[in-house]
């Protein structure tokens, strides 16, 4: 999943904002009382924008963007391609309420479905408009979040990032304890990862981060 593992340090208030130069490209930084450092693509001008912490330096904002250049290069190319063809979707009342009444409908049997199967069962799900993942958990507390954008899209999808998630439950990142078992629970679960991985996320009006 694309990686921005936490939303709470949106509502934290913007202290000092500011832009530096990583390699040309320039970055709007936002300087708040958080801990780490979070990565966005704005969908509006693909805007780069880091949240970080009000006393780090500019030179470990910029190491930390250089770190994450190429994720940052293809969200960029998707959204200013979006942009040159006319093909920037927003979502719209009724989209989201469709969206989110599928997922509701969908998701207690699959919950049902798959709570046996991976042994552990999430403290609470809630549906979200995301623009850069398409679903998260929080392993500590057993909460996962889903993408709004997958009431739209086909029931493959929303399963596998049910089970994604549900795996996180077990095993924190990506590596082999968790490859292993979802390889067990889902096999082809990497042909749908990269299918799901060419769809576009939907832009929700930007707001500060």
């Amino acid at each position: 999943m694309p990686r921005r593992r936490s939303t709470t340090h949106a509502r934290r208030p913007v202290l000092h904002e500011s832009t530096i130069i990583v390699d040309g490209l320039a970055v709007t930084v936002l300087r708040k009382r958080i801990a780490n450092m979070y990565l966005r693509v704005r969908p509006q001008g693909a805007m780069v924008v880091v949240s970080a912490p009000a006393d780090l330096g500019d030179e470990r904002i910029a190491a930390f963007v250089r770190s994450k250049a190429g994720w940052i290069t293809v969200q960029r190319s998707r959204i200013l391609d979006a942009e040159a063809n006319g093909d920037v979707l927003v979502w719209t009342p009724d989209a989201e309420a469709a969206a989110r009444r599928v997922i509701e409908q969908r998701l207690p049997g699959l919950l049902a479905r798959w709570r046996p199967i991976v042994g552990r069962s999430p403290s609470a799900v809630t549906i979200r408009k995301m623009t850069t993942r398409w679903g998260s958990c929080t392993p500590a507390t057993g909460r996962i979040r889903l993408n709004l954008q997958l009431g739209l899209m086909e029931p493959k999808f929303l399963e596998y990032v049910v089970v994604h998630e549900m795996t996180h439950l077990w095993a924190r990142g990506h590596g082999e304890r968790f490859q292993r078992l979802m390889d067990g629970w889902l096999p082809g679960w990497r042909g749908v990862r990269r299918e799901m991985n060419r769809q576009r996320v939907l832009p929700s009006p930007s707001r500060p981060c």
